[in-house]
């Protein structure tokens, strides 16, 4: 099987769906818990929990960037340890 994508562009995926993964975690978990920092204003929303499942939906969706750019990785690096005929 060929990978899809350079393998620039399969790193570059999973360095930025790492980050995306720890940050909007950090900010769902505090819009969850209603965190001063998050909900203090009066220019906040209201209902901090729903706020946070949509923040960790986005994560299920990084998580599956996450999955398939590093299966494109791991398709770069076993293409190049095979050996090539042409």
């Amino acid at each position: 099987m060929k990978p899809l994508f350079s393998a620039f562009t399969a790193w570059s995926c999973i360095v930025i769906s790492a980050f995306a993964i720890v940050i909007l975690s950090a900010l769902g978990t505090l819009f969850k818990s209603g965190h001063e920092s998050m909900m203090g204003s009066t220019n906040d929303p209201k209902d901090g929990k729903s706020v946070a499942a949509t923040i960790f939906g986005a994560v299920i969706v990084y998580i599956g960037f996450l999955v398939f750019c590093s299966g494109q990785a791991w398709l770069h690096s076993r293409q190049r340890s095979s050996i090539q005929l042409s």
